[in-house]
């Protein structure tokens, strides 16, 4: 019982109010399937002889705080941030700059906004915190750390319903608050709250429309592969009545700032972005379009708007996407390989595989018995000596497969609906995070998996009213997990012992129905 009540709760949060976990609708959860990893054994339950050395980096879900864990599965050191923390990224000096989830952003009631990104020192000292959370903007989900330190950063970017018809959106595809579009912007650190957006690449000057050839835009998205379809995705939600958004308030459901008419604002959901410095290109993840792109970032801010510039000679259009080509008309559900995916990473120079992608494949759909699974997936991307993309005669972009990918043997027991993560270690495995469970394992090129690790922390963040944060569906999830190699700068000088003592895990209490048991037994 206490399952199907916890996947009702999550079927809520993700369908009805279009959070991180929408599914594609062949999808199927059944009663057995425990993706959250409720009630099972916490903390380090599989290791092997001959591990590379390093630590598993994490941010504590509900807490500030983020751990390093060792091959042992002990906390070796904590930073500890203001807000609620996640993502964070490793700095040689032994700082992390990591997303943290504001407390009072405006406007953009979803899963992912933050708001927020701070720079934190080893020792616990907040040297840089900076906020872009206004009514027309919002930091959301992920950023990349370039070599010289900025930031890039995804970003909502709110228009108005009157805008969006300008831009030739349908209006049964349009909330009448409007969408919220995104954009690409790169940070300068200034100070010890600034920054500087020192370039930017906005998506509303990289769409096609073929509904009405007076604007600016029309065209035919099967022959501009290169721009993203103005009018994908299915018909919004129904505004809600007032007293429908009264019920949900009431009950701690609706996530913070939702409105009557903004359900379905959130149209692409970028939420994985990575950096090739190389390349000085952009790779980034679209789950509402199950599609990865990559964009040319030697552009000036100016070039970004066009068509034109950069080392592609091609602006800020679209080099390369892979992943769901009916988005541009070259196929169909059929030839449809990512659902919902997460997490793009380029392998960086050194690694097995250097030079290709890995991609969280969250929901693939008609598995086993009809259930939808989870993959990771390799790909080679058909890169040319100038840095473009080679297309197939057909006019699409290739692989037609993975070069590699993981797929647990029995599917069900490896499958993370939403967040989650995957990168390439220097030995050749992959670090893998099943993010709504919080569990984080090593797998070797064969599939096997060689060291396990189940997050048994959560911290004690309230929610912006001081009301306790009810931790259920998402007890131990962890947005992303990123392992550390022993020997990165970053450690150098330091000594990384247990701490003594360690966290206080997190125990979750049993349903209701198990506490009475317990009390008639007593």
């Amino acid at each position: 019982m206490k399952k199907s009540i916890y996947f009702l709760l999550a079927a809520i949060l993700t369908g009805m109010l279009s959070q991180c976990s929408a599914e594609p609708e062949a999808a199927k959860e059944p009663e057995d399937r425990n993706q959250f990893g409720h009630f099972i054994p916490r903390g380090l339950t599989k290791t092997s002889e001959g591990l590379t050395p390093g630590y598993a980096m994490f941010s504590v879900p509900a807490s500030g705080s983020t751990y390093l864990v060792d091959r042992e599965g002990q906390v070796v050191h904590e930073w500890k941030g203001t807000y609620s923390a996640f993502n964070p990224y490793l700095m040689e000096d032994g700082s992390i700059v990591v997303g943290e989830n504001d407390p009072d952003y405006p406007v953009f009631g979803f899963g992912g906004p933050y708001g927020r990104i701070e720079k934190i020192s080893w020792d616990g000292k907040v040297l840089w915190s900076y906020e872009l959370a206004n009514e027309n903007q919002i930091l959301h989900h992920d950023f990349a750390v370039k070599p010289n330190g900025n930031i890039l950063a995804i970003v909502y970017d709110a228009i108005s319903y009157e805008k969006a018809m300008e831009l030739g959106r349908a209006p049964y595809l349009t909330p009448l608050s409007g969408p919220w579009l995104e954009r690409i912007v790169e940070l300068e650190p200034e100070g010890e709250r600034g920054a500087k957006v020192v370039w930017e690449w906005k998506l509303e000057d990289h769409l096609i429309q073929d509904r009405d050839e007076s604007l600016a835009n029309y065209g035919d998205p099967a022959l501009h592969p290169e721009r993203i379809d103005f009018n994908l995705g299915d018909s919004i939600p129904e505004a809600l009545s007032q007293d429908s958004l009264d019920i949900l308030r009431a009950a701690g459901q609706g996530g913070r700032n939702l409105t009557r008419f903004n359900r379905g604002s959130d149209l692409f959901h970028f939420n994985a972005i990575n950096y090739n410095p190389a390349l000085e290109q952009i790779a980034i993840s679209s789950p509402e379009l199950s599609e990865i792109i990559i964009l040319d970032q030697s552009t000036t801010t100016d070039e970004a708007a066009t068509r034109e510039g950069g080392k592609s000679g091609r602006g800020g259009d679209i080099l390369y996407r892979w992943g769901n080509r009916e988005n541009y008309r070259k196929g169909d559900s059929t030839d449809r390989k990512l659902y919902y995916q997460h997490d793009v990473r380029w392998i960086e120079p050194g690694k097995p595989g250097a030079g290709h992608l890995t991609i969280f494949n969250n929901n693939i759909p008609n598995g086993p018995d009809s259930m939808a699974y989870t993959a990771v997936y390799e790909i080679a991307p058909p890169i040319l000596p100038d840095g473009t993309y080679q297309m197939e005669e057909a006019g699409y972009f290739g692989p037609e497969e993975p070069s590699w990918q993981y797929i647990a043997p029995d599917t069900v027991s490896f499958y993370a609906s939403f967040i989650s993560g995957a990168h390439r270690m220097e030995n050749g495995n992959t670090f893998i995070n099943a993010g709504p469970a919080g569990r984080y394992f090593e797998v070797t090129p064969e599939g096997d998996i060689v060291w396990e690790y189940w997050n048994p922390y959560r911290g004690e963040i309230r929610e912006p009213n001081g009301d306790p944060m009810d931790p259920m569906p998402m007890v131990y999830s962890t947005f992303r997990s990123t392992f550390v190699p022993a020997d990165h700068p970053a450690f150098s000088g330091k000594e990384l012992v247990p701490l003594d003592p360690q966290p206080e895990p997190y125990i979750m209490q049993p349903p209701p129905e198990k506490e009475a048991e317990t009390d008639s037994v007593n």
